[in-house]
């Protein structure tokens, strides 16, 4: 979603211009680059996105390098700290990871801009904020598998096995759509990554079963 624009349309008329704030900027910014990766930031386009003039950009930011750190800044408040806010409130940490995978999955799907951060990770900011999210991320899941029982590095394995699966769930479903379930079959697709991921591991001679030949 365009949030910017949203924001402009609903201020309405010339007073849009007086209402634009520095976060309308960055979402706009953010906006861009979902559709055309860092390329796609410049001021010209983006102030008529938001229909208004290159003064209220400098108004709020020196320059366009500025402007892409507050995008940054805005899609990790966004596309993590928010999330993780809106999934604490439910009280099991098995129903936090069904919660945290449907709406990460809903929201890569709806939205290119992690495809396309991903895409242009080898820009200096872009690969510090990819850093600093993806550490966010795993240590917040990690979290959740700590609370199930798990010890702190099978905790971490787990979140990483989780976000590696969440990442080329993101890619595929921008790539090729049309090879991951849908409706019905989705729901179980995702509620099985969970049971999957959250199952405790076999004992090693459970492992190996009744059969299994011994030294």
């Amino acid at each position: 979603m365009d949030m910017a624009r949203q924001r402009a349309r609903e201020a309405g008329g010339g007073s849009a211009r007086q209402r634009l704030t520095a976060r309308d900027w960055a979402d706009a910014a953010l906006t861009a680059i979902g559709e055309g990766g860092l390329a796609a930031v410049a001021v010209e386009p983006l102030a008529a996105r938001l229909g208004t003039t290159k003064g209220s950009f400098y108004w709020h930011f020196t320059n366009r390098e500025a402007l892409i750190e507050a995008a940054l800044e805005r899609w990790e408040e966004v596309g993590t700290e928010a999330v993780i806010t809106e999934v604490e409130v439910e009280p099991d940490p098995v129903g936090r990871l069904r919660r945290l995978l449907r709406r990460a999955s809903d929201g890569a799907a709806e939205d290119p801009l992690e495809v396309s951060l991903l895409a242009t990770a080898g820009q200096p900011r872009v690969a510090a904020a990819l850093a600093r999210v993806t550490e966010r991320r795993i240590d917040y899941v990690a979290s959740l598998f700590a609370e199930l029982g798990f010890t702190e590095d099978e905790a971490h394995s787990r979140a990483l096995l989780a976000y590696t699966a969440y990442l080329g769930h993101t890619q595929l479903g921008h790539a090729v759509p049309q090879s991951l379930p849908a409706g019905a079959a989705r729901e179980r697709y995702l509620d099985g990554v969970i049971d999957t991921l959250a199952r405790p591991a076999c004992p090693p001679e459970e492992a190996k079963g009744p059969n299994s030949s011994r030294n």
